[in-house]
């Protein structure tokens, strides 16, 4: 008993002194440019909590002109009053955006090109990491359908206005779990027995394919797009998840705060020289590998003819 009590102790005694490196370790890379945008445009959804929230201020820090696009409107408020008192930057507005119901988006699209001459930038930010059975609006798997097919929509929607802003860019949030993830093209409608720890990663799978064969699509244009892992962020993404949040309490001293989670979708809107990287993936602010899944240019090809063909439109 006393010798486990010792190992115990050592452990604990260890624990306390290395805690700040580990914690330093996992608070990633730091948005270092200090470009400043007045006058620009920016879009983010999901920005009124979080990661997009952080991404919001910082660039209305900067002098942009940010719209929080959210599905609470009086959360968005309660954000962009925040966001222009900590800036002093008036321009920060919100506009209704459920990315769940294709009739939204195509809404709020047509709201912000009828209000704003230009977009420079559009971060594809929101997200979902549902645990139980349950589908958008229009019928499709939720986390599939919000994570990648709401922003393929509005990307899509957007896209002209961005050429006519460029250089523009378009950032989407993935996340390193993508490597757990798998695309059935047969299942987006989720009718075969629900995967629920899988579900998030092929949504994230579909992000970063979507990057892909965006960048050839749009090469020469003037507009470019990345893909982002934030790391492992103390967020409300994993609030439907009892087992989710208690990690996220018992380890919440190691988890990056939203702050540092920010940076990297920082960087890829900010950075300069990063236009030969279109279509990569970074994390930690710096280019990182995908999985080969990520990698394969005949799925990408085909998750955006499925992409199309659901939502009932003609991109090419």
């Amino acid at each position: 008993m006393l010798a486990i009590l010792g190992l115990l102790t050592s452990v604990f005694s260890l624990l306390y002194v290395t805690a700040p490196s580990i914690r330093k370790f996992f608070a990633g890379g730091v948005c270092r440019t200090t470009v400043q945008v007045p006058g620009k445009v920016v879009v983010i959804t999901g920005a009124n909590t979080g990661i997009g929230k952080e991404t919001a201020r910082e660039l209305a820090r900067r002098g942009a002109r940010v719209y929080i696009a959210c599905r609470d409107v009086l959360k968005g408020e309660s954000a962009a009053s925040e966001i222009r008192a900590d800036t002093k930057n008036s321009q920060v507005l919100v506009r209704k955006l459920d990315l769940s119901d294709t009739r939204s988006i195509r809404a709020f699209a047509e709201g912000f090109l009828a209000e704003e001459k230009q977009l420079h930038i559009l971060i594809n930010n929101a997200g979902v990491m549902m645990f139980s059975h349950s589908k958008t609006t229009d019928g499709f798997e939720i986390n599939l359908g919000v994570n990648h097919l709401g922003h393929f929509l509005l990307t899509y929607l957007l896209l002209e206005r961005l050429k006519e802003s460029a250089p523009a860019r378009v950032v989407n949030l993935s996340s390193v779990t993508h490597h757990l993830g798998k695309i059935h093209f047969h299942n987006f409608r989720g009718e075969e027995p629900y995967r629920w720890g899988f579900a998030y990663c092929h949504s994230k799978l579909a992000n970063l394919l979507f990057t892909r064969e965006l960048a050839k699509r749009i090469q020469g244009t003037g507009v470019t797009t990345y893909a982002v892992h934030p790391g492992i962020v103390r967020s409300e993404l994993a609030r439907h998840s009892f087992l989710c949040c208690l990690f996220w309490r018992l380890f919440s001293y190691f988890l990056k705060s939203v702050q540092e989670g920010a940076q990297t979708s920082l960087h890829c809107a900010l950075a300069e020289g990063l236009e030969p990287l279109s279509g990569k993936y970074f994390s930690d602010c710096k280019r990182t590998w995908v999985s080969p899944r990520a990698r394969d240019n005949k799925t990408a090809q085909r998750l955006w003819n499925v992409s199309c063909e659901l939502l009932g439109i003609q991109w090419e």
